[in-house]
């Protein structure tokens, strides 16, 4: 006589669901990246300074804390590992750490992301209110006030990196036209570390004819570096940290992350201004 032992029986199928389980967790982690959306590399440019990587590395940590879950990289088009070809995956969203369109944007990042099957590239970060958000916060931590906005003796340079592609100058223009705004009407010049004009003396010295004499620097960088150290040395008062982790930054990445993954074709991101 076969004697039922429903102990052992219930071991058995415990057993089986457990393995079943393990295996169902298995598979959910291994499509969760995709069901949570594409990867969004963040592409840095790359700086010999090594407080540039570390400080990308903290912005995109702040990313990840913005979307737990989501399959967030850091790469660089050169100088830093991991470089822009190493750290590609199919149908990820290229997010340039970079301020306005310019060679990099239209040429460097469409032929990185063509590696990739359905690989997309964002939008520049700037110009966008998140963008003249963090410029604004980065001028109040270093000193600006009020009562500087409403002075008739102060003004601001908008110190980048600068481009010889003339849409970059339409929208560093159009960013230091956004942070004027913000700020109550303050004069703000956008200035140039290279390839570009003016310089930063040279808009001193046109904020200084118009009476301008007190006039602070705007750090339009996202990491500190060569160009930004430089555009910060020339400063008469006071100048700004580069943007760095700030949580608008973050926040933006990400809007420009989810841009790209809603509606921006990809054809149409090198000629489109924010």
């Amino acid at each position: 006589m076969t004697t039922y032992e429903p102990d052992l029986a219930f071991a058995g199928s415990a057993d089986l669901l457990g393995r079943i389980g393990t295996r169902l967790g298995e598979r959910l982690r291994q499509v969760r990246p995709r069901e949570r959306g594409p990867a969004l590399i963040a592409v840095g440019h790359g700086s010999r300074d090594p407080r540039a990587a570390a400080t990308l590395r903290l912005l995109v940590d702040r990313v990840r804390e913005l979307r737990p879950g989501l399959d967030v990289r850091l790469a660089h088009i050169e100088l830093n590992p991991p470089l822009l070809p190493d750290a590609l995956v199919e149908g990820a969203v290229l997010v340039p750490l970079l301020l306005a369109r310019g060679h990099h944007v239209k040429h460097d990042l469409p032929a990185a992301a063509a590696l990739a099957a359905g690989t997309r590239v964002a939008a520049p970060l700037g110009p966008h209110p998140l963008l003249v958000e963090a410029l604004a916060e980065r001028l109040a931590e270093a000193g600006w006030t009020a009562e500087d906005s409403a002075s008739r003796a102060t003004g601001v340079v908008l110190a980048a990196a600068g481009s010889r592609d003339p849409e970059s100058g339409a929208d560093t223009r159009r960013l230091a036209a956004l942070l004027g705004e913000r700020l109550g009407g303050v004069p703000v010049v956008p200035a140039y570390a290279s390839a570009a004009t003016p310089t930063v003396p040279e808009a001193l010295r046109a904020l200084a004819a118009r009476g301008r004499h007190r006039v602070a620097v705007a750090s339009c960088f996202t990491a500190p570096g060569l160009f930004a150290t430089r555009s910060a040395a020339h400063a008469p008062w006071i100048a700004a940290e580069p943007l760095g982790d700030h949580p608008a930054l973050a926040r933006l990445v990400l809007h420009r992350y989810e841009e790209a993954v809603s509606h921006t074709p990809q054809r149409e991101l090198a000629a489109s201004a924010p």
